[in-house]
């Protein structure tokens, strides 16, 4: 099997979280004729799921919704780093694939994916070559990553001299935000910059980069501001690259986007340059949303395109665990802890329950909550008034996430479920 035959088809074992202890290995498109239900207890829990008509939902909606905005879809890689997922986001009509690392293009390379962007600085020796070596295994392989200092030109033009044979990097500007993370600050800064890339020969300036997620607060008034103030930013030094020749490329790329206020700046990411632009939106979450961070992002959002509820994007990711102790009253321990679900942004929501037995799925109390978790156990607790309808031990509890980035990377596999729970595919991930 070639590598990406393995990446895209490799064999799973009881080594894998989640994978039933007494099954065979197998490969992963065998996974749907073992007949699988996660509710009929076929799978050890705790188990992170991927409800497939949510996946599928999320897919084509922002593709349609890339589509009236007149740009293109470059989802973050970094998400889900699931060569399936890409695959089906490619499928989908995304342009290109986004990433953080070179480690991480190496996988999406492998997988298949040939237009893509590093949504972050290069600064090491060992990375500028291994851009190279991917670029001279593959003739259709383009790469394009970020620049923001003087300082990081400087080793990108030092390993270059030291590779007189290597092809030039195409690189973006990025346009950053006091107090945040990367980017240059000042407007200054930029056009320096993009003079001093257009007098060498080591890179080529492509494009303009931002990324506005660090500022969204979830009020409409505050984010259109912001935004607007932001990609004012990108769109004057985009123009003034155009009027002084310092782009290197037929077509200028201008990208953004988060997962929280992808619609203010996509309505951006085409601006009348004089020149071919492309508009590429980097939302990566949007695969499965969630029940937490991005949801509450949503609503806002769903206001201002005027979106029905149900009707843009779905939580498509669940985490089911099992409760396996009640030690005092209005406590039950689950089994499922910081090594399984994201905490970083929110706690869990739990979701759904079902007893012993059951394989339909039942609503949850009200005042059901997650207070902490430790690194296996996760604390449910609830008010007296819901005190007769506690759960037992034994029963299974399915927790929505916040934050799917995070939870991706505890697992290595998760398995692709209909709505009754049947397991009918799986994705893998490369951490």
């Amino acid at each position: 099997m070639t590598i990406q035959d393995t990446l895209n088809d490799p064999l799973l074992d009881n080594g894998f979280k989640g994978f039933p202890r007494v099954q065979t290995p197998m490969r992963r498109s065998e996974v749907a004729k073992a007949g699988w239900n996660v509710l009929a207890g076929d799978l050890p829990l705790p188990l992170a799921v991927l409800k497939r008509e949510a996946v599928e939902h999320n897919l084509a909606w922002m593709q349609a919704r890339v589509r009236g905005w007149g740009i293109d879809l470059a989802p973050h890689g970094k998400t889900t780093m699931s060569p399936q997922l890409f695959r089906r986001q490619l499928d989908a009509g995304a342009w290109g694939i986004t990433f953080a690392t070179v480690t991480q293009l190496a996988v999406g390379v492998a997988a298949g994916a040939r237009r893509t962007l590093i949504a972050n600085q290069v600064v090491s020796d060992q990375d500028f070559a291994g851009i190279q070596m991917l670029m001279q295994e593959h003739a259709d392989l383009r790469v394009v990553f970020l620049v923001d200092s003087l300082a990081q030109l400087d080793l990108i033009e030092a390993w270059s001299a030291r590779h007189p044979d290597s092809v030039p990097f195409e690189v973006m500007i990025e346009i950053g935000v006091d107090n945040a993370r990367t980017g240059v600050r000042t407007h200054a800064q930029a056009i320096q910059l993009a003079e001093r890339i257009r007098a060498g020969k080591a890179a080529r300036l492509v494009g303009i980069e931002t990324y506005e997620g660090q500022g969204a607060t979830g009020d409409s008034g505050h984010d259109t501001g912001y935004t607007n103030t932001l990609m004012d930013r990108v769109d004057a030094v985009a123009r003034h690259c155009v009027s002084n020749g310092l782009f290197e490329t037929d077509e200028v790329l201008v990208t953004a986007g988060g997962s929280a206020i992808y619609d203010l700046v996509a309505l951006r990411l085409k601006p009348t340059l004089g020149m071919p632009v492309r508009g590429l939106l980097r939302s990566g979450c949007y695969v499965t949303h969630d029940h937490g961070t991005y949801q509450r992002f949503q609503k806002p959002l769903d206001a201002r395109l005027g979106c029905a509820p149900g009707e843009s994007l779905r939580p498509a990711m669940e985490i089911w665990a099992t409760v396996q102790s009640c030690p005092e009253p209005n406590l039950a321990i689950i089994a499922m802890g910081k090594r399984d679900i994201s905490f970083d942004l929110s706690m869990p929501t739990p979701i759904a329950r079902a007893a012993r037995g059951v394989l339909v799925p039942s609503d949850v109390p009200a005042s059901w909550e997650i207070t902490a978790l430790n690194d296996q156990h996760g604390y449910l607790r609830w008010s007296d008034a819901d005190a007769a309808l506690a759960p037992v031990v034994g029963e299974r509890i399915a927790f929505g996430i916040s934050h799917p980035c995070t939870t991706f990377d505890k697992w290595h596999w998760m398995p692709v479920v209909e709505n009754d729970y049947r397991v009918s595919d799986a994705v893998l991930m490369h951490f």
